[in-house]
Protein backbone atom coordinates (compact mmCIF):
# COMPACT_ATOMS: atom_id res chain seq x y z
CA UNK A 1 0.00 0.00 0.00
CA UNK A 2 1.13 3.22 -1.21
CA UNK A 3 2.15 5.91 1.95
CA UNK A 4 0.28 9.44 1.23
CA UNK A 5 3.48 11.31 2.48
CA UNK A 6 5.55 9.80 0.12
CA UNK A 7 5.82 11.67 -3.58
CA UNK A 8 6.13 8.98 -6.30
CA UNK A 9 7.15 9.45 -9.70
CA UNK A 10 7.15 7.62 -12.56
CA UNK A 11 10.03 7.93 -15.65
CA UNK A 12 11.18 5.55 -18.53
CA UNK A 13 14.72 3.45 -18.42
CA UNK A 14 15.88 4.14 -21.72
CA UNK A 15 19.79 4.13 -20.59
CA UNK A 16 21.24 2.21 -17.44
CA UNK A 17 21.85 6.14 -16.20
CA UNK A 18 18.27 6.32 -14.94
CA UNK A 19 18.84 4.58 -12.10
CA UNK A 20 21.88 6.40 -11.04
CA UNK A 21 20.03 9.75 -11.84
CA UNK A 22 16.54 8.84 -10.15
CA UNK A 23 18.31 7.31 -7.16
CA UNK A 24 20.56 10.51 -6.77
CA UNK A 25 17.37 12.83 -6.96
CA UNK A 26 15.42 10.88 -4.66
CA UNK A 27 18.62 11.44 -1.85
CA UNK A 28 18.48 14.95 -2.90
CA UNK A 29 14.54 15.36 -1.77
CA UNK A 30 14.97 13.16 1.00
CA UNK A 31 18.01 14.96 2.40
CA UNK A 32 15.44 17.87 2.00
CA UNK A 33 12.68 16.85 4.04
CA UNK A 34 10.46 15.16 1.28
CA UNK A 35 9.58 11.68 0.97
CA UNK A 36 10.68 10.45 -2.35
CA UNK A 37 10.64 7.43 -4.59
CA UNK A 38 10.06 6.38 -8.54
CA UNK A 39 8.86 3.93 -10.70
CA UNK A 40 11.05 2.63 -13.72
CA UNK A 41 8.70 1.57 -16.74
CA UNK A 42 9.99 -0.14 -19.95
CA UNK A 43 8.51 2.53 -22.17
CA UNK A 44 6.26 5.96 -22.16
CA UNK A 45 2.94 4.08 -23.55
CA UNK A 46 2.97 1.85 -19.99
CA UNK A 47 3.90 5.34 -18.21
CA UNK A 48 1.10 7.24 -19.41
CA UNK A 49 -1.29 4.27 -18.64
CA UNK A 50 0.29 4.22 -15.11
CA UNK A 51 -0.50 7.44 -15.01
CA UNK A 52 -4.16 7.56 -14.96
CA UNK A 53 -4.15 4.48 -12.82
CA UNK A 54 -2.25 6.82 -9.79
CA UNK A 55 0.31 4.39 -9.56
CA UNK A 56 2.48 7.88 -9.13
CA UNK A 57 2.05 11.28 -8.96
CA UNK A 58 4.31 13.15 -11.10
CA UNK A 59 5.85 12.11 -14.42
CA UNK A 60 8.90 12.94 -16.54
CA UNK A 61 7.79 12.91 -19.62
CA UNK A 62 9.09 13.18 -22.97
CA UNK A 63 6.79 15.34 -24.96
CA UNK A 64 4.55 12.97 -27.13
CA UNK A 65 4.08 11.47 -23.71
CA UNK A 66 2.97 14.47 -22.46
CA UNK A 67 0.62 15.09 -25.24
CA UNK A 68 -0.63 11.90 -25.31
CA UNK A 69 -1.47 12.39 -20.94
CA UNK A 70 -2.59 16.16 -22.36
CA UNK A 71 -5.43 14.96 -24.19
CA UNK A 72 -6.46 11.58 -22.29
CA UNK A 73 -6.83 13.88 -19.24
CA UNK A 74 -8.84 16.38 -21.60
CA UNK A 75 -11.30 13.05 -22.43
CA UNK A 76 -11.47 12.64 -18.87
CA UNK A 77 -12.57 15.75 -18.00
CA UNK A 78 -9.36 16.12 -16.06
CA UNK A 79 -6.54 18.75 -16.38
CA UNK A 80 -2.87 18.32 -16.87
CA UNK A 81 -0.11 20.41 -16.11
CA UNK A 82 3.14 20.70 -17.26
CA UNK A 83 4.75 21.98 -14.10
CA UNK A 84 8.52 22.19 -14.74
CA UNK A 85 11.17 21.22 -17.50
CA UNK A 86 14.87 21.66 -17.66
CA UNK A 87 16.52 25.06 -19.45
CA UNK A 88 17.79 22.53 -22.61
CA UNK A 89 14.24 21.49 -23.10
CA UNK A 90 13.76 24.74 -24.52
CA UNK A 91 14.09 26.13 -28.06
CA UNK A 92 15.22 23.01 -29.78
CA UNK A 93 14.95 22.24 -33.46
CA UNK A 94 15.97 18.96 -35.69
CA UNK A 95 17.63 18.92 -39.24
CA UNK A 96 17.66 17.60 -42.39
CA UNK A 97 21.21 16.80 -43.66
CA UNK A 98 22.52 15.36 -46.69
CA UNK A 99 25.86 14.22 -48.14
CA UNK A 100 28.22 17.09 -49.17
CA UNK A 101 28.61 15.65 -52.38
CA UNK A 102 25.00 14.62 -53.00
CA UNK A 103 23.56 16.69 -55.34
CA UNK A 104 20.79 17.42 -53.50
CA UNK A 105 20.49 21.11 -53.00
CA UNK A 106 16.83 21.85 -51.57
CA UNK A 107 13.88 20.06 -49.93
CA UNK A 108 12.54 20.38 -53.55
CA UNK A 109 15.18 17.81 -54.82
CA UNK A 110 14.21 15.50 -52.52
CA UNK A 111 11.13 14.06 -54.19
CA UNK A 112 11.63 10.87 -55.32
CA UNK A 113 14.26 9.74 -52.83
CA UNK A 114 14.94 8.09 -49.96
CA UNK A 115 15.54 10.29 -45.90
CA UNK A 116 16.21 8.32 -43.22
CA UNK A 117 14.49 9.34 -39.95
CA UNK A 118 14.72 7.68 -36.32
CA UNK A 119 12.10 5.59 -34.58
CA UNK A 120 8.45 6.41 -35.58
CA UNK A 121 7.87 7.36 -32.04
CA UNK A 122 10.51 10.13 -31.74
CA UNK A 123 9.50 13.51 -31.50
CA UNK A 124 12.94 15.02 -32.65
CA UNK A 125 14.24 12.71 -35.59
CA UNK A 126 10.90 11.48 -37.53
CA UNK A 127 7.62 13.27 -36.58
CA UNK A 128 8.93 17.29 -36.45
CA UNK A 129 11.03 16.53 -39.53
CA UNK A 130 8.41 14.72 -41.22
CA UNK A 131 5.99 17.38 -40.16
CA UNK A 132 8.45 20.10 -41.76
CA UNK A 133 8.94 18.67 -45.31
CA UNK A 134 4.94 18.04 -45.71
CA UNK A 135 4.22 21.45 -44.49
CA UNK A 136 6.38 22.06 -47.15
CA UNK A 137 4.81 20.37 -50.11
CA UNK A 138 6.70 16.79 -49.76
CA UNK A 139 4.56 14.65 -48.39
CA UNK A 140 6.03 11.42 -46.42
CA UNK A 141 5.16 7.91 -48.72
CA UNK A 142 3.80 9.81 -51.37
CA UNK A 143 6.49 12.05 -52.25
CA UNK A 144 9.76 10.45 -50.95
CA UNK A 145 10.05 7.05 -49.59
CA UNK A 146 10.97 7.20 -45.63
CA UNK A 147 13.79 4.62 -43.93
CA UNK A 148 12.87 4.42 -39.99
CA UNK A 149 15.36 3.27 -37.77
CA UNK A 150 13.37 1.79 -35.02
CA UNK A 151 16.14 1.72 -32.19
CA UNK A 152 14.00 0.87 -28.43
CA UNK A 153 10.24 2.22 -30.09
CA UNK A 154 8.27 3.20 -26.57
CA UNK A 155 11.39 5.40 -25.37
CA UNK A 156 10.11 8.04 -27.50
CA UNK A 157 13.87 8.85 -28.90
CA UNK A 158 15.12 9.24 -25.93
CA UNK A 159 17.84 6.96 -27.29
CA UNK A 160 19.48 8.10 -29.84
CA UNK A 161 20.50 4.97 -31.77
CA UNK A 162 17.91 5.56 -33.96
CA UNK A 163 19.79 8.54 -35.18
CA UNK A 164 22.88 7.23 -35.28
CA UNK A 165 21.56 4.26 -37.70
CA UNK A 166 20.00 6.40 -39.83
CA UNK A 167 23.32 8.55 -40.24
CA UNK A 168 25.00 6.10 -40.80
CA UNK A 169 22.92 4.99 -43.96
CA UNK A 170 23.53 8.44 -44.72
CA UNK A 171 27.12 8.38 -45.21
CA UNK A 172 27.04 4.41 -46.61
CA UNK A 173 24.80 5.92 -49.59
CA UNK A 174 21.81 3.86 -48.25
CA UNK A 175 19.36 7.16 -48.11
CA UNK A 176 19.67 10.36 -49.71
CA UNK A 177 18.83 12.61 -46.40
CA UNK A 178 18.28 11.78 -42.83
CA UNK A 179 16.94 13.82 -39.86
CA UNK A 180 18.13 13.42 -36.15
CA UNK A 181 18.04 16.91 -33.39
CA UNK A 182 20.29 19.59 -34.11
CA UNK A 183 22.34 18.65 -30.79
CA UNK A 184 22.73 15.17 -31.84
CA UNK A 185 24.01 16.55 -35.14
CA UNK A 186 26.85 18.01 -33.38
CA UNK A 187 27.27 15.62 -30.74
CA UNK A 188 27.72 13.10 -33.70
CA UNK A 189 30.31 15.41 -35.77
CA UNK A 190 32.23 15.71 -32.04
CA UNK A 191 32.42 12.03 -31.86
CA UNK A 192 33.16 11.41 -35.60
CA UNK A 193 30.46 9.27 -36.62
CA UNK A 194 30.25 11.99 -38.99
CA UNK A 195 33.63 12.91 -40.63
CA UNK A 196 34.67 16.40 -40.52
CA UNK A 197 33.06 18.08 -44.08
CA UNK A 198 31.50 15.00 -44.92
CA UNK A 199 27.36 15.98 -44.64
CA UNK A 200 25.67 19.19 -44.79
CA UNK A 201 22.49 20.93 -43.62
CA UNK A 202 19.62 21.16 -46.20
CA UNK A 203 16.86 22.43 -43.72
CA UNK A 204 16.11 23.47 -40.45
CA UNK A 205 12.43 23.08 -37.92
CA UNK A 206 10.89 25.69 -36.50
CA UNK A 207 11.84 25.91 -32.96
CA UNK A 208 10.04 23.39 -29.80
CA UNK A 209 10.39 22.15 -26.34
CA UNK A 210 11.29 18.80 -24.97
CA UNK A 211 10.29 16.74 -21.75
CA UNK A 212 8.16 18.26 -18.85
CA UNK A 213 7.61 17.15 -15.46
CA UNK A 214 3.25 16.27 -15.85
CA UNK A 215 1.00 16.29 -12.85
CA UNK A 216 -2.59 15.78 -12.93
CA UNK A 217 -4.59 18.10 -11.24
CA UNK A 218 -5.79 14.68 -8.51
CA UNK A 219 -1.90 14.84 -7.31
CA UNK A 220 -1.20 15.52 -4.05
CA UNK A 221 -0.35 19.63 -4.61
CA UNK A 222 1.23 19.73 -0.83
CA UNK A 223 4.02 17.13 -1.93
CA UNK A 224 4.25 18.74 -5.60
CA UNK A 225 4.35 22.35 -4.53
CA UNK A 226 7.57 21.22 -2.23
CA UNK A 227 9.12 19.05 -4.57
CA UNK A 228 8.93 21.93 -7.62
CA UNK A 229 10.38 24.13 -4.05
CA UNK A 230 13.29 21.62 -3.74
CA UNK A 231 13.29 21.17 -7.52
CA UNK A 232 13.59 25.26 -8.40
CA UNK A 233 16.27 25.72 -5.62
CA UNK A 234 18.84 23.13 -6.84
CA UNK A 235 21.85 25.31 -8.27
CA UNK A 236 24.41 24.28 -10.74
CA UNK A 237 27.12 25.89 -8.20
CA UNK A 238 26.40 23.38 -5.45
CA UNK A 239 29.07 20.63 -5.96
CA UNK A 240 26.93 18.13 -4.84
CA UNK A 241 23.85 18.78 -7.27
CA UNK A 242 26.17 19.62 -10.14
CA UNK A 243 26.46 15.82 -11.13
CA UNK A 244 23.01 15.41 -10.92
CA UNK A 245 22.25 17.97 -12.95
CA UNK A 246 24.97 17.04 -15.66
CA UNK A 247 23.51 13.50 -15.73
CA UNK A 248 19.96 14.70 -16.47
CA UNK A 249 21.52 18.05 -18.94
CA UNK A 250 20.74 20.70 -17.92
CA UNK A 251 22.26 23.75 -15.38
CA UNK A 252 18.81 24.66 -14.27
CA UNK A 253 14.93 23.80 -13.89
CA UNK A 254 12.54 26.39 -15.39
CA UNK A 255 8.51 26.50 -14.94
CA UNK A 256 6.59 24.37 -17.44
CA UNK A 257 5.74 26.25 -20.64
CA UNK A 258 3.03 24.07 -23.29
CA UNK A 259 3.00 26.67 -26.23
CA UNK A 260 5.91 24.92 -28.13
CA UNK A 261 4.36 21.35 -27.99
CA UNK A 262 2.48 22.78 -31.41
CA UNK A 263 4.53 21.53 -33.74
CA UNK A 264 4.45 18.10 -32.71
CA UNK A 265 1.10 17.89 -32.30
CA UNK A 266 0.21 18.96 -35.79
CA UNK A 267 2.69 16.16 -36.97
CA UNK A 268 0.34 13.58 -34.52
CA UNK A 269 -2.65 15.15 -35.71
CA UNK A 270 -1.44 14.58 -39.20
CA UNK A 271 -0.10 11.17 -39.46
CA UNK A 272 -2.65 9.46 -36.71
CA UNK A 273 0.49 8.90 -34.24
CA UNK A 274 -1.32 8.62 -30.80
CA UNK A 275 -4.76 7.09 -32.65
CA UNK A 276 -4.45 3.92 -31.44
CA UNK A 277 -2.82 4.51 -28.13
CA UNK A 278 -6.01 7.03 -27.15
CA UNK A 279 -8.20 4.38 -27.84
CA UNK A 280 -6.58 1.58 -26.13
CA UNK A 281 -6.89 4.23 -22.77
CA UNK A 282 -10.55 4.61 -23.98
CA UNK A 283 -11.26 1.18 -23.50
CA UNK A 284 -9.69 0.65 -20.14
CA UNK A 285 -10.44 4.32 -17.99
CA UNK A 286 -13.42 5.00 -19.93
Amino acid sequence: MRNPDTLILGAVAYDPKVVTIWDGFAAYFQANGLAFDYILYSNYERQVEGHFAKQYDVAWNSPLAWLQASAFATRLGLKAEAVAMRDTDRDLTSVIITRRDCPVQSLADLQGKTIGVGAADSPQATLIPLLHLAESGLEPGRDFEVRRFDVLLGKHGDHVGGERDAVKALLAGEVDACCMIDSNHLAFSKEGTIPVGATRILAQTATYDHCNFTVLESAPRPLIDEFLRLLFAMSYQDPKVRPLLDLEGLKAWLPGRIEKYAPLERAINRFGTIAPFMAMLNQKFM
